[in-house]
């Protein structure tokens, strides 16, 4: 029997659940919504950045890609909104339009959480280490389409959609080489730290007293003794 015959295969599909699985897990919570993809994937022949509003980020190291996600306007202001409004921001403060820098500084921000809590999940479930660099957001208020040359071998190109809580619609789309993990040894991966319950556990632990300097105990038995 092959090794390929026996152990677990982990996929393009397998990633790209897992990235989708970074989407709406760190926008839920930045934004206090309910955001959710379809259940159907696209295969595409290649990626582009669409109206209105397109970010993008590269990865490299044990594999390469793309990710782009490409936000209708309506999308983006009601993420941009929910995220600021979570932060504390009062709603008068919000610009309103979705051309503003503002909108375009949030977006990049979350799509930068969105890879980051990927690219760690891909270091302790597949037990290797991509890097990635700064989203890059793009603005376009004209029907164009800009391709994003990621320099792959052999790319395979999925398109998955996305819907936000008022069903406002955003999409994703993600290119890599065509790779597969294959285990070779059962293993754990490694938890999530949970930054939160450490704080809390630090700060219910008692303090510990300082132990009294060498000779404390004679000294206080000699004062005693002479009454003082």
């Amino acid at each position: 029997m092959s090794l390929t015959d026996k152990s677990p295969v982990y996929g393009t599909e397998d990633l790209l659940i897992s990235l989708c699985n970074s989407v709406t897990r760190v926008l839920n919570v930045a934004t206090h919504s309910q955001i959710h993809y379809s259940g159907m994937v696209q295969r595409i022949s290649k990626t582009c950045l669409k109206p209105d509003i397109g970010c993008f980020v590269l990865f490299d190291g044990g594999f390469s890609g793309l990710v782009i996600i490409n936000f209708s306007a309506q999308a983006a202001m009601e993420l941009y909104a929910n995220y600021l409004l979570n932060m504390g921001m009062s709603k008068d403060d919000l610009v309103s339009s979705y051309t503003s820098d503002e909108v375009s500084n949030v977006m990049g921000e979350l799509m930068n959480q969105v890879v980051g809590d990927f690219t760690g999940k891909v270091r302790r479930e597949l037990q290797t280490h991509i890097t990635q660099n700064q989203p890059k957001m793009l603005v376009l208020n004209k029907q164009v389409m800009l391709s994003v040359d990621a320099n792959l071998d052999k790319p395979e190109a999925r398109r998955v959609t996305f819907y936000t809580s008022n069903n406002n619609i955003f999409y994703l789309e993600l290119a890599i080489d065509r790779t597969e993990f294959i285990k070779l040894y059962d293993f754990e991966a490694q938890e999530v730290p949970d930054a939160d319950a450490l704080m809390a556990q630090s700060q219910e632990a008692p303090p510990v007293p300082a132990p009294p300097p060498a000779g404390q105990d004679d000294t206080d038995a000699l004062l005693k003794s002479l009454g003082m």
